[in-house]
This record gives structure tokens, sequence and C-alpha cells, in this order.
């Protein structure tokens, strides 16, 4: 007897079984297929508040394609979710996924890999998601991917721009590359004004191919953060995503101060170098665009500092005093260094 939702090119038992994988593979798993996700907000708040976030990973996602590697981009929708929960001064505590693709097959397990390793690195419950084959908008090779994250905080204890003040000490931490920004420009860069592929290997990184390096997946703060925010020690918080340093760090900041950051501060990924090189891009348009190497800016009283920086760097240094805040005159960020 055949199947007419199967004729129709969607195949119900694909489900069940990324429902049954997810279940496998994840702690707690008594939620995942029921209608909806659960979660108990922990004891002990006196006001919680709720900070939510959703994203997606923008066309960074075709370089999955391109190369066949699915198994990082998961990570990278995690990250852009909770890392904007934890510039809120929020903590994470769940994550929902939706992947939406022309066939249901074993691209959608690899990619789930990632989702859950996200969680884990965030310290975040995978409550819940959704896997919806949709041919006909999408080919059976294509998807997209997105996540929905919920975090939670004292109400006392969000990020309030006007607990910055004008001398505060400006802290970056490092990223592990571009992250999930500017890849429309990236691709054009590399693929269509060059002509390099996925597998093409660049004397910069003889190690790996391009496509292994550009799908480098998000860092994700929370162990950075988590402590920080648990002692109070931050007093704003910047991720830098698209906009780069021009649009994010403002964001963080009141109306009438500016970050007065020196750019040669902290070590340049290669990376970022071979975007200018091949893009032949201007430096301070860099600094629009991408993160340059730090994914989160935060800001700290002076008399802070090094004991953010010693818990930051206690085990690798990942962390730079980069600036200060300062009264704004016209600039709404001054950048130092470099030769801008």
């Amino acid at each position: 007897m055949s199947n007419p939702y199967q004729d129709a090119g969607v195949n119900v038992e694909s489900g069940y079984k990324i429902s049954k994988f997810v279940k496998q593979n994840i702690k707690n798993n008594g939620n995942i297929g029921n209608f909806g996700g659960i979660y108990e907000i922990p004891e002990g708040y006196k006001h919680p508040v709720l900070v939510s976030s959703d994203d997606g990973v923008g066309t960074k996602l075709l370089l999955t394609i391109e190369a066949k590697k699915w198994d990082t981009i998961g990570i990278d929708c995690v990250a852009m979710c909770v890392n904007d929960i934890l510039s809120q001064g929020a903590i994470p505590q769940y994550f929902l996924d939706y992947i939406s693709t022309g066939k249901v097959d074993a691209k959608v397990e690899e990619i789930l890999k990632g989702v859950i390793e996200g969680c884990n690195q965030a310290n975040a419950n995978l409550i819940g998601g959704e896997t919806a084959e949709m041919p006909g908008v999408y080919s059976e090779h294509d998807y997209d991917i997105a996540g929905f994250s919920v975090g939670i905080c004292e109400k006392d204890d969000l990020m309030k721009k006007e607990n910055v003040q004008a001398g505060d000490v400006l802290i970056g931490l490092k990223s592990s590359g571009i992250h999930s920004n500017g890849y429309s420009l990236v691709r054009k860069i590399f693929f269509q004004d060059h002509n390099f592929t996925v597998n093409s290997v660049l004397p910069e990184y003889p190690e790996i191919t391009l496509g292994e390096l550009l799908l480098t997946p998000t860092r994700i703060y929370v162990q950075d953060l988590v402590p920080l925010l648990d002692e109070r020690l931050i007093k704003g918080i910047s991720h830098i995503t698209g906009g780069g340093f021009f649009e994010n760090i403002p964001r963080m900041l009141p109306e009438n101060l500016v970050a007065d950051i020196n750019v040669d501060i902290w070590p340049k990924l290669p990376i970022f170098g071979l975007l200018q090189k091949y893009g032949k891009l201007e430096l301070l348009d860099m600094y629009h665009i991408f993160n340059m190497g730090l994914g989160m800016v935060i800001a700290v009283d002076p008399s802070k500092e090094i004991e953010v920086l010693e818990l930051l760097n206690e085990f690798e240094t990942v962390a730079y005093t980069i600036g200060e805040v300062v009264p704004k005159e016209q600039e709404s960020l001054i950048l130092k260094g470099a030769k801008l």
C-alpha cells in the first residue's frame, strides 16, 4: 500500500529517526518528542527575568554544503543565541533548534551533533526542536537552521548602559575566527573574486583546507563569562557580531561615553589578514565588518581589572585589556594603532 505523503516527497519515518537520535545523545531527553519544550525555572531567584534570543548562521551554512561537512554549524547556531543572552547579563538555560531541508537524511544528524555539542559547551539544555522536510522549497541537498534560546538572571543583574562609567576598563576576549558574520563577503572574496574552492590550501594555512578554516565554529563564551557574572564583576558586555566594532561596542555604552581602543594590543588571527589582502579592504572597513579576533568586549571597574584578567586567563591567555571608556566628544568609537 502506497503512502500519499511519502509519494509527495516527505518521509515521516526519517523524522521519527531524528527524534530518536536526539533522545539517545542528550542527557535530559524525557521531553523530546512532546508538543512543547518544558523547563522548570531554578529556585533561589528573588525577581527572575527571562532573556531570549533567536538567530541563524547566515550564508556560512552554504560552505557546509560545498564542503560536505555539517557537524560544526550547529555549534555556530547555539553560539549566536547564547552569546547574545550573555551580553544581557543572563545565563543561558535552554535551546531549541529548527532545521528545514528538502530531504531529511544523514546531514541532519551531523547538524544535530553540532547543536548538541554547542549546548554542552553552553551548559544549556536542548529541550526540543523541529526538523521539517520541505521538498519544493529546498533541494534535497539544501537546508536552513535557526535556533532559539532563553537565559535567566535577577532583574537587578541585567546589563544596563547607565552602569558603565568613564574610566571603566575594556577587556576583549579572543574569538575563534570569523565566527558567523560577514560570510556573504567572505564567500565573494575567496570563491568569486579569486576562484578558490573549499578544498584549496592557502600557503598561510598549509595544514588545513580553506573550507575547514572557514567552518571553524563560533566560540561560546559561557564558561568564560558566567563566573564573572556570578561575582558581579562586569558592568557591560558587547557581543562582536555583524557590524563589527563600530556597531556593537557602542550598544553597551551610555550616549555620553565612547570606547577608546588600541587595536595593536591583541594578536590578530591570520584569517583577517587574508581577507584584507585578497579582498583589498581598508583596515578601517575590517573593523566595521568583522570581529578582528575579539568575539566579546566587556567593561569592568578599573579596580577589578587584574582580578578579571586573572580569572579569564587562568588556563590560557584569552583576554586582553584593550582600552577604556571615555567621555564622548564627536566619535562614537575611537580606534588607535595599526595605522588606522
